[in-house]
């Protein structure tokens, strides 16, 4: 029997994540879906035992990493993921009415949870055939993009800005194991799990499924030559 690929993804209980699951599931791949809370993962069990191994994992937590990448010793994996992320709201990111006290969070799940996700499960990447890890992160993290536009969201877009420079930083020093490195723009996606109405929708909202299946074609041709890259979904190179 050939041995099946294998993916971990985090943040997989919903949106990106979860379609990133359904979609690789459905390819025949091993799936690792990291949840912060297993009980609650209904959407994933549904999608059968035999297809997705659901695993708990908080990003934002080094323990919690380290008790997986230990759980899973000796196994390899083709694809990380890291796509858990944080948000957050506009009213607490606009200037005159900032919650500073967010911004640890958001700069330990945004960009510390994917630096430390690559070193813990370096060892298990580097051991595999496909060797890569992905970064799901964002144009407004883009300086030349302006943010993408964007206002506002000051603990988002700098999170973001730092995770693109951690995982450029990070692929110069996992090229030596032959892993590359991407680092994906999955562009506006509803991620509410509900069909907006137009007034809630913005212009050029993708649907997960379109956007996944994008990332998904740019991961499978990222290649040594193309680590340490910013890449649409669609496959168009970002600027930083």
């Amino acid at each position: 029997m050939t041995e099946r690929n294998t993916v971990l993804v985090t943040g997989a209980n919903r949106g990106i994540g979860f379609e990133f699951v359904r979609q690789y599931a459905a390819q025949g791949w091993r799936v690792i879906a990291g949840v912060r809370n297993p009980g609650s993962a209904d959407a994933l069990r549904a999608l059968g035992a035999d297809k997705v191994e659901i695993e708990r994992l908080d990003v934002g937590s080094v323990a919690s990493v380290d008790a997986l990448a230990a759980k899973l010793a000796g196994q390899s994996i083709d694809v990380l993921i890291n796509n858990a992320g944080l948000f957050g709201d506009f009213e607490t990111q606009t200037f005159g009415q900032i919650d500073f006290a967010q911004f640890d969070t958001f700069m330990r799940t945004n960009a510390l949870g994917p630096l430390k996700m690559c070193e813990a499960f370096t060892p298990h990447v580097k051991a595999s055939a496909q060797k890569k890890m992905i970064s799901v992160t964002s144009q407004a993290g883009s300086f030349a993009l302006d943010s993408g536009g964007l206002p506002g969201m000051y603990f988002y877009k700098s999170s973001k800005a730092a995770q693109n420079m951690i995982m450029r930083t990070v692929a110069k020093d996992v090229q030596a194991h032959g892993i590359s490195v991407g680092i994906l723009s999955p562009g506006m996606v509803n991620t509410t799990g509900e069909e907006l109405p137009p007034e809630r929708r913005f212009a050029g909202m993708l649907e997960p499924p379109e956007s996944v299946a994008g990332m998904i074609g740019v991961i499978a041709a990222l290649d040594s030559a193309t680590t340490g890259s910013f890449i649409r979904y669609t496959g168009d190179p970002q600027p930083w």
